[in-house]
């Protein structure tokens, strides 16, 4: 990216990272950003102090006071605005997600677009916090629920989706009267830097105050103080199924709230009846894309033996046409893994598969040469393993896909798909009605996300993204996410005379 590029995002070439609002400091250390697409410093960030995390801590304190009291329609009109310069932004702020993060241009592009999304779905949101009205056990009574704003929102993201998951967490919890405190991942910083400009900019021009948007940087250290903080009612982290067990046993000590997005090992089964054309594309995008390291990514493939041989071979065929190189080539369908640490994971995952009895039906390398220069460009690998696998067990964040035979019914290819931890996206490619019922009823997939025809990437915001097991239980996004936000309220009002109590006990003075 271009020196003016970074500018209109409001980075220079080092960075303050601790802000609240259009106020920024920080005296920390030196966090470095260096693109995986080519190895080279973008910028630099400073990390934030335990002093400074104080500072914004308090700075959010007093400005959840006076935002709970602002009406969410009109809350719901600062987040519009969020979205209107996002639309503005789009070009410019998705080529820096692909450059810092080194997913595809389309890629970073279709994230700020979720961030759009988001922020219309947010907006209307705004004007449909519903409660229930209760029919009352006890004559002259009226009985309903509402929800209030909780207070500061604490929001940890991963490097993946260094934009899109902030926007998940701080569009329903600004409509909802919340503020936000974000801690983004180390790895990526200048992507959080970039949003925190955006929307400190609405607040100034709107002249609200400072502590309704803060962003922290730093290591998971940071990570620790947002999650031991009693003044933070809700904790959303992002990130490993160990991250987040480790997240979940601090805030629960302290009865806290955590939202958590954890691990996937998702499968998509392929039925004898299935549409091979989308199978494959489905199957290919959801491993390759973004290099294997979505949550959402393709991990396994569970084929019927009757076409098992067929799949195998288009797909092999498929993987040879992929084109890997600088993200922002349009030409390009894979970029590069986000550091040296990834392309490690990779390489020794492939070991793993090797020494279980695995074969290895394409070539795993690591890249050398001519645009290869950062060390963290790799090839996608399909495997053949058996479902048992301790190394097919766990989510390795890599363009590697397992593939996997079934015999007999579906309901031993879901047995399969089930018997992993994670419980995050799964998939069925099948013509048959019978099948696709049985995969999406109560006998069928346990993930949080079950998709007929088509793959396991790539949700829409209008329904709940999450999952089950060690993917944590949490919801975000679309649908009733917003009430993880929100703190419910039963109210009863009598309006008679009398004092009835409920199950018709008596008290009489």
């Amino acid at each position: 990216m271009t020196s003016k590029e970074l500018k209109a995002l409001g980075i220079e070439a080092e960075n303050l990272g601790t802000s609240t609002g259009n106020k920024w400091f920080a005296k920390g250390e030196l966090i470095e950003s260096y693109s995986p697409t080519n190895g080279k410093l973008i910028a630099k960030v400073r990390s934030t102090t335990e002093k400074e995390y104080e500072k914004v801590i308090q700075e959010a304190e007093k400005a959840k006071l006076l935002w709970r009291d602002i009406p969410a329609p009109k809350r719901g009109e600062i987040v519009r605005q969020l979205g209107d310069k996002l639309r503005e932004l789009k070009p410019v702020l998705g080529k820096l997600v692909s450059y810092e993060m080194g997913k595809s241009y389309q890629e970073g592009m279709g994230e700020v677009q979720e961030m759009i999304d988001i922020c219309d779905f947010a907006v209307g949101l705004s004007r449909q916090l519903y409660g229930n009205t209760i029919h009352s056990e006890r004559p002259g009574h009226r009985m309903y629920d509402q929800y209030h704003p909780l207070g500061i929102v604490g929001i940890i993201t991963a490097f993946n989706f260094p934009v899109a998951v902030w926007s998940w967490n701080a569009a329903l919890a600004l409509v909802c009267g919340d503020v936000v405190v974000w801690k983004p991942s180390e790895k990526t910083p200048l992507c959080a830097v970039a949003c925190q400009h955006i929307i400190a900019e609405i607040l100034k021009a709107n002249k609200l105050p400072e502590g309704i948007s803060s962003l922290v940087v730093g290591d998971a250290e940071v990570g620790k103080w947002l999650s031991e903080d009693e003044r933070l009612p809700l904790i959303s982290a992002t990130g490993s199924t160990r991250m987040g067990k480790e997240v979940a046993t601090v805030v629960a000590k302290r009865l806290g709230k955590s939202l958590l997005e954890l691990g996937g090992n998702n499968a998509i089964i392929v039925s004898p009846s299935a549409d091979l054309k989308m199978t494959i594309i489905g199957a290919v995008f959801g491993a390759v894309g973004t290099a294997g390291q979505r949550c959402t990514s393709t991990r396994r493939l569970i084929i019927h033996e009757s076409i098992y041989d067929k799949v195998k071979k288009s797909l092999v065929d498929a993987y040879k046409q992929i084109k890997i190189g600088d993200p922002l080539d349009s030409k390009n369908h894979m970029g590069p893994l986000i550091d040296t640490a990834a392309v490690d994971m990779y390489l020794d995952a492939l070991d793993k598969i090797k020494a279980e009895g695995g074969k290895l039906l394409t070539k795993g390398e690591l890249l050398k040469g001519e645009g290869y220069e950062s060390g963290c460009y790799v090839t996608p690998v399909i495997a053949e393993v058996e479902n048992h696998y301790e190394i097919v067990q766990h989510e390795t964040f890599a363009p590697i896909l397992y593939l996997i035979k079934y015999s007999g019914e579906v309901d031993a290819a879901i047995s399969l798909q089930n018997g992993v931890k994670q419980g995050l996206s799964s998939a069925i490619m099948t013509n048959s009605l019978r099948e696709a019922e049985l995969f999406l009823s109560q006998n069928g997939s346990d993930c949080g996300i079950a998709n007929v025809n088509i793959g396991t990437s790539g949700a829409e915001i209008g329904g709940a993204f999450g999952g089950e097991k060690d993917t944590g239980g949490g919801r975000e996004s679309g649908s009733d996410a917003w009430k993880v936000y929100m703190r419910r309220q039963t109210n009863t009002i009598n309006y008679t005379t009398s004092l009835p109590l409920a199950q018709g006990i008596k008290f009489d003075l």
